[in-house]
């Protein structure tokens, strides 16, 4: 199930710099999605990969770079998500040795 964090801030940070930041992110199965107005963007790309989740629909990735540092497909996010994963619709999650705290 969802929860939304409201109570504190929460960052993901990786290769030294904070990538987003918000007080408002749902945490599903234990990872925090991130609303897309909390990414500082100069640090995504678009990546092509995709993949699907029963639950939860279509996945998009981001690569994250930093400082001449790229790390690959570690970020993504449901566009258009199952009806049971609407809440989280354009919310974006980490992996990949970001941290989220």
């Amino acid at each position: 199930m969802a929860t939304e964090s409201k109570t504190s801030l929460v960052q993901a940070v990786w290769n030294g710099s904070i990538v987003a930041e918000s007080d408002e992110t749902i945490v599903v199965e234990g990872n925090h999605y991130f609303p897309a107005k909390a990414l500082k963007m100069e640090f995504f790309k678009q990546s092509p990969t995709t993949t699907t989740c029963n639950a939860k629909g279509m996945a998009n990735y981001y690569h994250i770079e930093v400082a001449g540092k790229k790390n690959t497909d570690a970020a993504w996010c449901y566009v258009n998500p199952k009806e049971s994963a609407k809440r989280i619709a354009g919310y974006v999650a980490f992996w990949k040795g970001v941290k989220v705290s």
